[in-house]
């Protein structure tokens, strides 16, 4: 997919801010500094649209990134590390939840994953919420790039086994460093936009 026009459109914490054009929305999970952001920027052909961060749970609120008036790539706050207060953490925690069980416009949830460790306690229990929501989703595991490449199928397969082992889900390895494996992710994503 080409991109011509992407923008960010607005940061949300309450339904109230969400954008009201009923465009399809692409969401992106996982842990802080697995590269949601940096994976908006490969997929778009953008160095610095969404703004990446070495320091974990820099992103605090639902963003929300138009993609040439067709859909939303939305880059929720990581999880697992962060020098958030409890407090805060319960908020973000129940401003994602609110959004991932009420909002209607979401397509796909995109779940990213490291590819060189095996899934966290936190990840399997994100895979668990995302299976609960009944939503479409696909699991990337980002940063193949760190690995050899002849190690990255058996590396899925070891990620599919923790948290999917039946093998009826969708996982697909991705890069945002090297910008490898979008063609595969893009035939993915426009099934659902």
């Amino acid at each position: 997919m080409i991109v011509k026009e992407p923008r960010f459109e607005i940061s949300a914490v309450k339904p109230a801010q969400y954008p009201k054009t009923n465009l399809p929305e692409i969401v992106l999970v996982g842990k802080s500094n697995v590269g949601k952001s940096s994976f908006i920027n490969c997929m778009i052909n953008r160095k610095n649209l969404a703004r990446t961060s070495s320091e974990p749970g820099k992103t605090r609120q639902i963003n929300f990134y138009n993609i040439d008036n067709a859909f939303y790539f939305v880059d929720l706050p990581g999880y697992g590390f962060s020098k958030m207060s409890k407090q805060e953490q319960e908020q973000v925690g129940k401003f994602i939840e609110e959004y991932l069980f009420k909002r209607k416009e979401i397509s796909l949830i995109v779940f990213l994953v490291d590819i060189r460790h095996e899934p966290t306690e936190n990840d399997k229990l994100m895979y668990d919420y995302i299976m609960h929501s009944k939503l479409p989703f696909i699991v990337l595991a980002n940063k193949a790039d760190k690995i050899a490449p002849t190690k990255v199928n058996n590396s899925i397969l070891g990620i599919q086994k923790v948290l999917n082992p039946i093998g009826d889900n969708v996982f697909l390895p991705f890069s945002s460093e090297k910008k490898i494996y979008t063609d595969a992710v893009w035939k993915e994503i426009e099934k659902y936009i």
